[in-house]
């Protein structure tokens, strides 16, 4: 999109062409024909126009209120998902927030709910303008992200974590740099979202790290400077769309906005985090969410629902009960990481189709369930870990949660 091509979608038969192209099919199937519709309307702007509207549909999920932005298909693919934005704005509420990264004001959009006065700035003017369209709350502007305009206002950013395709795991060669970034907000208040993956050991920051996950994937870590972080160093915060399967006593209600709820659970470093840790594994094999394991906050996580470690160094959990929310596998038997016993036991469980869980022991979970030789009707699931020296299999049923579960008789 060109500078000139957003002129055009501000002005009103911008905007017409936006509704008509809007009203079309944009299904494979019907591509062909809402394009050459468009083009007939306008040939000059037809590109621009089906850009945003197929990133509209796009963002259908990701963005709150994205039929009404002016976006492209790269600024959706970068963006935070509204959930995790809606929870961060959640936590800045009241605060008055400039966003050194806005792009086209995804992130923007969820704080204009909660804060006080907002600022949003970017080095592309094309995306700076998108944005003021996107968000008119915000006071919109174009800047270096290492010069911050702004004063007292707590400082957000989102550093490119791809360049020319691919993942940046380098935290000197994001853009900007994380390094320099955190240097920039020095003595502010700030809050700065990196990969899930990257290794922030060696970074000159004495705050919070914040890993987070929607629905089951791990989406990001956020550096919390120490006076937004209340003491805690490291912080799990796992966000599932929908309530969970029954009353959960050690969490907040679900957070309902617009018609979704949101089930959010956060475990700290705070927390206890004395459990046992005991070799045999109990009526069920439960594993934390990415982000309790990545956030190294496995024991506190188990200590919360009752759980145990089979070993000290290994993120599988048992226990008598699947935590609500969660869910887990029963174990059927336990068996030794040989492949002839257990091509024996999976045939006489008739098993055909097989969950692998694998942790601690370097195998391949692919190449071991070709090497099973399945055949039968049942699904089952293998969990191959390490207890204490020895690499062990439990065999177990199928992925199951809380609700579905049948007392112990």
């Amino acid at each position: 999109m060109t500078p000139d091509d957003l002129d055009f979608l501000l002005t009103e038969a911008g905007r017409d062409l936006l509704d008509l192209a809007e009203g079309l099919e944009w299904s494979r199937a019907s591509l062909v024909a809402s394009t050459a519709r468009v083009r007939r309307a306008d040939p000059d702007r037809a590109a621009a126009v089906i850009d945003v509207v197929t990133a509209r549909r796009r963002a259908r999920d990701r963005l709150r209120g994205a039929e009404r932005m002016l976006l492209t298909d790269e600024a959706v693919q970068q963006a935070t998902a509204w959930p995790v934005s809606a929870l961060r704005a959640r936590r800045l509420a009241g605060r008055d927030v400039h966003d050194l990264t806005c792009s086209i004001g995804a992130e923007l959009s969820e704080l204009a709910r909660t804060t006080g006065r907002l600022v949003g700035t970017d080095l592309d003017p094309l995306r700076a303008r998108m944005a003021a369209h996107n968000v008119p709350q915000a006071l919109v502007g174009v800047a270096d992200a290492l010069r911050p305009p702004s004063r007292d206002a707590v400082l957000l950013a989102d550093p490119a974590r791809r360049s020319g395709g691919r993942r940046i795991h380098d935290p000197a060669r994001l853009s900007p740099p994380l390094p320099a970034l955190l240097e920039a907000a020095r003595g502010r208040d700030h809050a700065i979202k990196c990969a899930p993956g990257l290794d922030t050991s060696e970074l000159d920051h004495t705050g919070e790290v914040q890993l987070v996950s929607l629905d089951g994937s791990v989406r990001e870590a956020c550096l919390w400077s120490p006076g937004l972080s209340s003491g805690v160093r490291s912080r799990a915060t796992v966000i599932r769309s929908g309530a969970p399967d029954g009353p959960a006593p050690w969490g907040p209600p679900p957070l309902v906005t617009e018609g979704v709820a949101l089930h959010v659970e956060e475990v700290t470093d705070l927390d206890d985090d004395e459990v046992d840790a005991l070799p045999e594994p109990d009526r069920y094999i439960v594993e934390p969410d990415g982000a309790v394991v990545r956030a190294g906050l496995v024991r506190h996580w188990a200590r919360r629902h009752g759980l145990r470690q089979l070993d000290p160094r290994i993120a599988h959990l048992t226990g008598p009960e699947i935590p609500v929310g969660h869910t887990g596998f029963e174990v059927l038997r336990r068996c030794r990481l040989d492949r002839k016993e257990l091509r024996r036991e999976l045939r006489e469980r008739d098993c055909g189709s097989l969950e692998i869980l694998v942790r601690g022991v370097d195998t391949d979970p692919d190449a071991l369930r070709r090497s099973l030789s399945l055949r039968g009707t049942r699904a089952l699931a293998l969990v191959v870990t390490r207890i204490g020296r020895s690499a062990v299999v439990l065999v177990c049923g199928p992925r199951t949660s809380a609700a579905t579960v049948q007392p112990n008789t």
